[in-house]
């Protein structure tokens, strides 16, 4: 039987060319990994061996690529003894990967209006689908984060008719790119909205009009209870969702079933690899009631 070609997935050796750190223990690292770079989109990861004496890979959402300069980014936080071996990875030396790993979002463009609601490190993925969908217009962005933002947020200078006037700050980055953005945070960050992102990204949802909403795709990345809170909120102003979920896996190619979790397809319930069938899921699916 034929079945469906999922790509190539690259093992490479990728020499690192730059590592920073941000407040509470939050790197982003770039890596030299131009095959990888090439075939990379939104919502696809990489499965990284952080050490050669530490086997078990980690699972990491790719953030920025340069296909013209050969690298990819990745932000991370330290969680355990192999993050915090990756951590301490100097520019020069060489960290095996596997990627890019999965299926990514897949813009509608019957709907070309995209929201993007990110959280914590679930952020990387809207930012890689912001870059693709800069040339459109209808781009917005929620990001929200009880740790301080791993980007320096700024004021914002694209406006954003709709949120609440607590909700100053932006990311840059995608300010460059001439999407319009807001921060959340319970953790009294300046220019944040106090509240969960979902809930900054309802009161601006809730002000727009039939014909908005008709255009609208929500996408979205975080822990599970926030993308549960997305679907609950695209749910409401009956809203597509296309949800990118994290989770720990071993193999990341499809072998072990190791990341399986339980979608309703054709009122079937069914068990889905995240890796390889996922990360990237219809939020009806998942979260079906």
């Amino acid at each position: 039987m034929n079945r469906p070609h999922r790509g190539t997935i690259h093992c490479i050796d990728a020499r690192v060319i730059d590592q920073q750190a941000w407040p509470d223990r939050q790197f982003i690292i770039r890596l030299h990994a131009p095959a990888c770079a090439r075939s990379a989109k939104p919502g696809t990861f990489v499965h990284v061996r952080c050490n050669p004496d530490i086997p078990m890979r980690r699972p990491l959402s790719i953030m920025r690529v340069s296909a013209s300069e050969g690298w990819i980014e990745v932000l991370y936080k330290v969680v355990g003894h192999g993050l915090i071996a990756l951590s301490r990875a100097e520019p020069g030396e060489l960290v095996n990967l596997l990627g890019p790993v999965g299926r990514g979002f897949r813009p509608d463009p019957a709907r070309p209006q995209a929201v993007l609601i990110g959280g914590g490190v679930g952020i990387p993925p809207l930012v890689f689908l912001a870059a693709t969908l800069a040339p459109l217009p209808a781009a917005v962005a929620f990001l929200g984060s009880e740790s301080p933002f791993p980007f320096a947020a700024t004021t914002a200078q694209l406006p954003l008719p709709g949120t609440p006037a607590s909700a100053s700050a932006c990311m840059p980055q995608l300010e460059a790119l001439g999407i319009a953005s807001r921060l959340a945070s319970k953790a009294g960050l300046p220019g944040s909205y106090p509240g969960y992102v979902t809930d900054l990204a309802r009161s601006w949802l809730a002000t727009r009009s039939a014909a908005d909403l008709s255009a609208m795709t929500i996408y979205a990345c975080g822990p599970t209870p926030m993308l549960r809170a997305v679907q609950q909120l695209a749910t409401s102003f009956s809203l597509p969702t296309q949800l990118c979920m994290e989770e720990f896996m071993a193999c990341a190619v499809g072998g072990c079933a190791g990341c399986v979790v339980p979608v309703m397809i054709d009122g079937q319930r069914q068990m889905k690899r995240v890796c390889v069938d996922g990360p990237v899921f219809d939020g009806a699916t998942l979260y079906a009631k």
